[in-house]
């Protein structure tokens, strides 16, 4: 099974929750989780899968929690061509930048050479108030191929 680490990116908790909810369905699957609420690259494994849950903060930025992790890619472009991530991202259509804030960690993780193992999902908690339920049932579309 996999082991997976949970790259939380949060201001009001909503994608902590999501991440929570993910890794109790990883686990039930027998993959093995860990949620980074403050992803350290230092201490994630570059073979393991990384899948990040971030929403969107202010005007399209990253959540204060997970910038520095963004600024730690960004300076030490580490070798990550054997990381596959996914993305779920939570944010508010009556915003501009809706979900515009993890596409920052999403460019910079392909500059390091990670590979996107399956299409981002985008929350939209305008119509899913509950971003869980979609969340859920995405990662349950693919997490079979998890390895």
């Amino acid at each position: 099974m996999a082991n997976v680490a949970l790259l939380v990116g949060t201001t009001l908790g909503s994608a902590e929750y999501v991440a929570d909810e993910l890794a109790e369905q990883l686990s039930a699957q027998g993959h093995q989780t860990h949620v980074h609420l403050a992803p350290d690259l230092a201490d994630l494994d570059p073979q393991s899968f990384w899948l990040i849950v971030s929403s969107t903060h202010g005007a399209g930025d990253l959540p204060d929690n997970i910038q520095p992790f963004l600024k730690s890619l960004r300076l030490h472009s580490p070798d990550l061509s054997k990381t596959k991530f996914a993305l779920c991202a939570i944010g508010d259509s009556s915003y501009d930048t809706f979900c515009q804030g993890p596409e920052s960690l999403v460019e910079e993780l392909l500059h390091c050479g990670a590979t996107e193992f399956v299409d981002k999902i985008q929350i939209d908690v305008q119509y899913d108030p509950v971003p869980e339920d979609p969340a859920q049932a995405w990662l349950t579309s693919w997490q079979s191929k998890l390895v």
